[in-house]
């Protein structure tokens, strides 16, 4: 019983942790987009922008996991890895 207590335990603390840093990767991701793209006005960087938009919006929602995912789709599609 102790054992499933403690497991239970550190599998919450692992989960409340694990959304404040993705909280604080998402403005990070929407930077670089942001600097990135710059002043390119090829297809590529439009839909960057409106990735990095996208993300912003799903951060604002505290869906962290989502604008992380988003905003990385957005930086492969610049090139950036």
């Amino acid at each position: 019983m102790a054992r499933l207590i403690l497991a239970s335990a550190l599998v919450t603390a692992t989960l409340l942790s694990a959304g404040p840093a993705l909280a604080f990767q998402c403005p990070k991701l929407i930077g670089q987009i942001t600097a990135t793209a710059g002043n390119r006005f090829d297809a590529a960087a439009a839909d960057a922008r409106a990735k990095a938009a996208g993300a912003e919006a799903l951060h604002k929602a505290a869906k962290h996991a989502d604008a992380v995912k988003l905003a990385k789709e957005g930086l492969a599609q610049l090139g950036v890895k």
